[in-house]
């Protein structure tokens, strides 16, 4: 096998849902682009090229939503598995693995391997930053996101309002809003549905071959076992 061939195998999860998110994303800027140019044309405005679309905040917004949304799932989903169990379900560690775990289980500072990452191996800020750095990582790109949707769908909601000559709001009007809300809790919802549906639902269900999944065989009480 050539190193292409192999790098594509090895990473062949990734770059599915890489090139799928550059489609989806590219079709929505059509799509978006094709509504904004009818809701204008409606009220008598001249129609908006791709790339002036694409700049606004009305697809900032709608595009922002939904990531801030995504970050807040995998940002809760990260730190309270940490502590929650669900027995039975393959999403979940055993129900007696509740907590952080030791040192040696999580193999860091005297228990780390030779090819552990360094920051695993040491003490002080940096070990603890690393050994927390994925739920950090998804908080802090969910509030960056929420911040950018809150500015973005102030911008949006502003030029709705001055189309039906109404005056502008600010923006901490606006994070206080039921447009802002409406918009938010419909997503974090969605998000919240899925995640439980998921960690549920693996209990009974399986698909072979899938670590998201129990083994066809595994009985329903099976925890923490992936197939």
């Amino acid at each position: 096998m050539n190193a292409r061939r192999k790098f594509l195998r090895d990473n062949s999860l990734g770059i599915f849902f890489g090139a799928a998110f550059v489609a989806a994303l590219i079709g929505q800027a059509f799509a978006g682009q094709a509504e904004y140019n009818n809701q204008l044309t409606t009220q008598d405005f001249a129609p908006v090229g791709f790339w002036t679309y694409v700049s606004t905040s009305d697809f900032a917004v709608d595009v922002l939503e939904n990531w801030q949304s995504e970050y807040l799932q995998f940002f809760l989903y990260i730190f309270l598995t940490v502590w929650l169990v669900q027995r039975g379900s393959p999403e979940s560690k055993s129900v007696d693995r509740r907590g952080r775990g030791t040192e040696k289980e999580q193999r860091m500072a005297a228990y780390a391997h030779a090819a552990s990452p360094r920051w695993a191996s040491i003490g002080g800020v940096r070990q603890w930053v690393f050994s927390q750095s994925l739920g950090l990582m998804m908080g802090a790109v969910f509030v960056l996101s929420w911040l950018a949707q809150s500015i973005s769908g102030a911008s949006a909601y502003n030029e709705t309002r001055l189309q039906d000559r109404q005056p502008p709001v600010s923006w901490s009007d606006y994070l206080f809003s039921a447009e802002f809300w409406s918009r938010t809790l419909q997503n974090w919802q969605s998000e919240l549905l899925a995640i439980a549906s998921m960690v549920v639902l693996s209990i009974y269900l399986r698909q072979r071959g899938s670590p998201e999944s129990k083994p066809v065989g595994a009985p329903h009480s099976s925890t923490g076992v992936e197939g």
